[in-house]
Protein backbone atom coordinates (compact mmCIF):
# COMPACT_ATOMS: atom_id res chain seq x y z
CA UNK A 1 0.00 0.00 0.00
CA UNK A 2 1.27 3.48 -0.82
CA UNK A 3 2.10 6.15 1.76
CA UNK A 4 -0.97 8.18 0.88
CA UNK A 5 -3.24 5.41 2.09
CA UNK A 6 -1.59 5.13 5.52
CA UNK A 7 -1.78 8.74 6.65
CA UNK A 8 -3.94 9.21 9.74
CA UNK A 9 -5.09 12.42 11.29
CA UNK A 10 -4.21 13.21 14.88
CA UNK A 11 -6.88 12.50 17.49
CA UNK A 12 -8.99 15.55 18.37
CA UNK A 13 -7.52 15.71 21.88
CA UNK A 14 -4.04 16.18 20.34
CA UNK A 15 -5.10 19.11 18.16
CA UNK A 16 -5.16 22.73 19.38
CA UNK A 17 -8.55 23.61 20.85
CA UNK A 18 -10.52 25.88 18.52
CA UNK A 19 -12.67 28.66 19.91
CA UNK A 20 -15.58 30.41 18.24
CA UNK A 21 -14.39 33.06 15.74
CA UNK A 22 -15.54 36.01 17.87
CA UNK A 23 -17.73 36.96 20.82
CA UNK A 24 -19.79 40.12 21.28
CA UNK A 25 -19.07 40.72 24.97
CA UNK A 26 -22.12 42.96 25.41
CA UNK A 27 -24.39 40.12 24.25
CA UNK A 28 -22.47 37.62 26.42
CA UNK A 29 -22.98 39.60 29.62
CA UNK A 30 -25.76 38.58 32.00
CA UNK A 31 -26.92 35.41 33.73
CA UNK A 32 -25.94 31.89 32.67
CA UNK A 33 -27.19 28.64 34.21
CA UNK A 34 -24.87 25.66 34.39
CA UNK A 35 -26.45 22.76 32.49
CA UNK A 36 -23.55 20.33 32.89
CA UNK A 37 -19.82 20.32 33.52
CA UNK A 38 -16.79 18.24 34.34
CA UNK A 39 -16.87 18.07 38.16
CA UNK A 40 -14.31 20.37 39.77
CA UNK A 41 -13.19 20.39 43.42
CA UNK A 42 -14.25 24.03 43.85
CA UNK A 43 -17.81 23.11 42.78
CA UNK A 44 -18.15 20.12 45.11
CA UNK A 45 -21.60 19.99 46.69
CA UNK A 46 -22.95 22.81 44.51
CA UNK A 47 -26.56 22.90 43.33
CA UNK A 48 -28.27 25.50 41.17
CA UNK A 49 -25.04 27.01 39.87
CA UNK A 50 -25.36 30.35 38.11
CA UNK A 51 -22.73 32.66 36.66
CA UNK A 52 -23.34 36.36 36.12
CA UNK A 53 -21.05 38.49 33.98
CA UNK A 54 -20.96 42.26 33.73
CA UNK A 55 -18.59 44.71 32.05
CA UNK A 56 -16.65 47.10 34.23
CA UNK A 57 -15.32 50.52 33.32
CA UNK A 58 -11.84 49.19 34.17
CA UNK A 59 -11.84 46.98 31.06
CA UNK A 60 -12.43 43.59 32.62
CA UNK A 61 -15.50 41.43 33.16
CA UNK A 62 -16.87 41.07 36.69
CA UNK A 63 -17.71 37.41 37.41
CA UNK A 64 -20.11 36.33 40.16
CA UNK A 65 -20.62 32.57 40.52
CA UNK A 66 -23.37 31.46 42.89
CA UNK A 67 -24.51 28.02 43.97
CA UNK A 68 -26.38 26.44 46.84
CA UNK A 69 -24.16 24.29 49.02
CA UNK A 70 -25.21 20.72 49.77
CA UNK A 71 -28.76 20.84 48.39
CA UNK A 72 -31.13 22.89 46.24
CA UNK A 73 -32.32 24.66 49.39
CA UNK A 74 -28.82 24.93 50.87
CA UNK A 75 -26.98 28.05 51.88
CA UNK A 76 -25.86 30.24 48.95
CA UNK A 77 -22.14 30.21 48.21
CA UNK A 78 -20.76 33.13 46.18
CA UNK A 79 -17.40 33.42 44.41
CA UNK A 80 -16.38 36.76 42.92
CA UNK A 81 -13.81 37.00 40.18
CA UNK A 82 -12.53 38.93 37.21
CA UNK A 83 -12.14 37.89 33.58
CA UNK A 84 -9.64 39.46 31.22
CA UNK A 85 -9.87 39.16 27.43
CA UNK A 86 -6.84 37.58 25.77
CA UNK A 87 -5.55 40.03 23.15
CA UNK A 88 -6.01 38.87 19.57
CA UNK A 89 -8.75 36.34 20.44
CA UNK A 90 -11.74 38.42 19.27
CA UNK A 91 -13.07 38.04 22.84
CA UNK A 92 -13.31 34.22 22.53
CA UNK A 93 -10.52 33.59 25.05
CA UNK A 94 -10.51 34.98 28.56
CA UNK A 95 -8.41 34.44 31.64
CA UNK A 96 -10.48 34.22 34.83
CA UNK A 97 -9.10 35.06 38.24
CA UNK A 98 -10.80 34.22 41.53
CA UNK A 99 -7.64 34.15 43.66
CA UNK A 100 -4.66 36.37 42.96
CA UNK A 101 -2.28 35.60 41.27
CA UNK A 102 -3.88 32.51 39.71
CA UNK A 103 -5.76 32.76 36.42
CA UNK A 104 -7.53 30.00 34.51
CA UNK A 105 -8.43 29.65 30.86
CA UNK A 106 -12.01 30.41 29.87
CA UNK A 107 -12.27 29.63 26.18
CA UNK A 108 -15.63 29.92 24.46
CA UNK A 109 -15.64 26.93 22.12
CA UNK A 110 -19.31 26.84 21.09
CA UNK A 111 -21.90 29.61 21.15
CA UNK A 112 -25.46 29.95 19.86
CA UNK A 113 -25.95 32.68 17.28
CA UNK A 114 -28.53 34.24 19.60
CA UNK A 115 -26.33 33.74 22.70
CA UNK A 116 -28.83 31.33 24.33
CA UNK A 117 -26.13 28.76 25.11
CA UNK A 118 -22.37 28.69 25.41
CA UNK A 119 -19.73 26.03 25.90
CA UNK A 120 -16.59 26.93 27.82
CA UNK A 121 -13.48 24.80 27.87
CA UNK A 122 -9.77 24.78 28.51
CA UNK A 123 -7.06 23.79 26.00
CA UNK A 124 -6.02 20.95 28.36
CA UNK A 125 -9.60 19.61 27.98
CA UNK A 126 -9.76 19.07 31.77
CA UNK A 127 -12.49 21.70 32.17
CA UNK A 128 -15.81 21.92 30.35
CA UNK A 129 -19.03 23.78 31.11
CA UNK A 130 -22.25 23.84 29.12
CA UNK A 131 -24.17 27.01 29.96
CA UNK A 132 -27.61 28.26 29.03
CA UNK A 133 -29.67 31.40 29.53
CA UNK A 134 -32.46 29.11 30.79
CA UNK A 135 -32.17 26.61 33.67
CA UNK A 136 -33.13 23.70 31.39
CA UNK A 137 -32.10 22.79 27.86
CA UNK A 138 -33.99 20.88 25.18
CA UNK A 139 -32.50 17.31 25.14
CA UNK A 140 -31.89 17.24 21.37
CA UNK A 141 -29.97 20.51 21.45
CA UNK A 142 -28.00 19.35 24.48
CA UNK A 143 -26.98 16.15 22.66
CA UNK A 144 -25.84 18.14 19.60
CA UNK A 145 -23.67 20.34 21.84
CA UNK A 146 -22.20 17.31 23.62
CA UNK A 147 -21.44 15.65 20.27
CA UNK A 148 -19.56 18.77 19.11
CA UNK A 149 -17.56 18.81 22.36
CA UNK A 150 -16.62 15.16 21.81
CA UNK A 151 -15.38 16.00 18.30
CA UNK A 152 -13.16 18.67 19.90
CA UNK A 153 -11.49 15.97 22.01
CA UNK A 154 -13.37 16.27 25.33
CA UNK A 155 -14.09 13.07 27.27
CA UNK A 156 -17.82 13.59 27.47
CA UNK A 157 -18.21 10.60 29.80
CA UNK A 158 -17.03 13.00 32.53
CA UNK A 159 -19.97 15.37 32.04
CA UNK A 160 -22.33 15.63 34.98
CA UNK A 161 -25.74 17.27 34.75
CA UNK A 162 -26.24 20.22 37.07
CA UNK A 163 -29.13 20.40 39.51
CA UNK A 164 -31.23 23.46 38.67
CA UNK A 165 -34.24 22.36 40.73
CA UNK A 166 -34.21 25.47 42.93
CA UNK A 167 -34.88 27.88 40.06
CA UNK A 168 -37.98 29.88 40.87
CA UNK A 169 -37.81 29.04 44.57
Amino acid sequence: MGLLGTAKSAPAEDKPLATVPSVDLQKYMGKWFEISSFPQSFQKGCHCTVAEYSMTDQGYVKVVNTCRKGAADGKPKVANGKAFVVKGSNNAKLRVQFFWPFRGNYWIIDLAEDYTYAVVGDPSRKYLWILSRAPQMEPGLYQEIVDRAAKKGFDISKLQMADQSCVGK
